[in-house]
């Protein structure tokens, strides 16, 4: 097929490179534009931008679809249909209807459950013990379109968002692909009206740990939140990244030191296994508490 591919993070690669490797004519690649990272605040592309134009691939970044330009510019390459991988910019009516086929996405969540912008954080926040991917045929509403094709994976006690990121990312790139191949059989199925659940945006001020909730909330924070942009306490007065915990048997005040890096919880307790002070490397429970000692009784905050 002809096809446009719109995505811009790390999660998209798999499926770019699965689409050209079955095969389809990828006419053009749709990203965000650069933006200023680093000290230097220079400009830095995109993970989708850098491989696109790895693979000789034709690449654009409009800062909107909406101008008459950017829409002209989108119908004159007469694709077949367009493939949306967290690409990043609402799209207009007009850039939904004009590929021939209309534009397809990827969510990484079963649908209805978890629409909106951060559905695999909120997955694992949540405790669900699966979760999935939806190729979607896109609408103007908010991951309201129709599902053609969904495959579930579960979700350990153990799984960070990183650790399912990874893996949805793969699964997607397959079923986008599988989805394409039998386009003309696949018969579209309305999401169902009960079991919305909107995957908020993840806020700045939900990171901090609160010591008074359970352990199992406690460890599902700490992974949903891994490694971006990471739940954080206060250790001796120093702000550390937690990235990784396990629950426990304890009993202590909430974010009391048990033993180790064991903390208590309100109730039960957590072993962190993974941390990270700013400007410092992940560590290990072990490693980090060879170069910061934490005491035996001390509360984090």
């Amino acid at each position: 097929m002809r096809l446009i591919f719109m995505g811009s993070p790390d999660f998209s690669v798999p499926t770019l490179e699965a689409l050209v490797a079955a095969g389809h004519d990828v006419v053009a690649v749709y990203c965000q534009p650069p933006r200023p990272a680093g000290r230097g605040k220079k400009l830095r592309p995109t993970p989708v931008q850098k491989r696109a134009e790895d693979m000789g691939l034709t690449v654009r970044y409009p800062k909107s679809l909406r101008s008459p330009e950017a829409q002209s510019d989108f119908a004159d390459l007469q694709a077949d249909a367009a493939v949306v991988v967290a690409y990043g910019l609402i799209l207009p009516q007009f850039i939904l209807d004009a590929p021939q086929h209309g534009c397809f996405n990827i969510h990484a969540s079963l649908l209805p459950r978890w629409r909106g912008a951060a559905p695999i954080h909120r997955a694992v926040m949540a405790g669900d013990h699966e979760t999935g991917v939806c190729i979607m045929q896109m609408d103007a509403g908010l991951d309201t379109g129709d599902v053609l094709l969904r495959q579930t994976t579960p979700i350990t006690t153990s799984e960070t968002t990183a650790d399912v990121h990874d893996r949805l990312s793969q699964i997607g790139s397959q079923l986008m692909v599988r989805a394409l191949e039998k386009l003309e059989d696949l018969l579209p199925v309305p999401q169902c009206k009960d079991g919305v659940i909107y995957a908020e945006k993840i806020a700045k001020s939900e990171a901090q740990i609160d010591w008074t909730r359970s352990a199992s909330e406690i460890s599902q924070h700490i992974r949903g939140l891994s490694l971006f942009p990471g739940a954080w306490t206060d250790i001796s007065g120093t702000r550390v990244k937690l990235l990784h915990a396990t629950e426990t048997q304890g009993v202590g005040a909430p974010g009391e030191v048990l033993s180790h890096l064991r903390i208590a919880c309100g109730s039960g307790a957590i072993e962190i296994t993974r941390l990270q002070r700013a400007g410092k490397s992940v560590q290990s429970a072990a490693e980090f508490l060879r170069g910061m000692p934490v005491p035996v009784g001390a509360i984090l905050g």
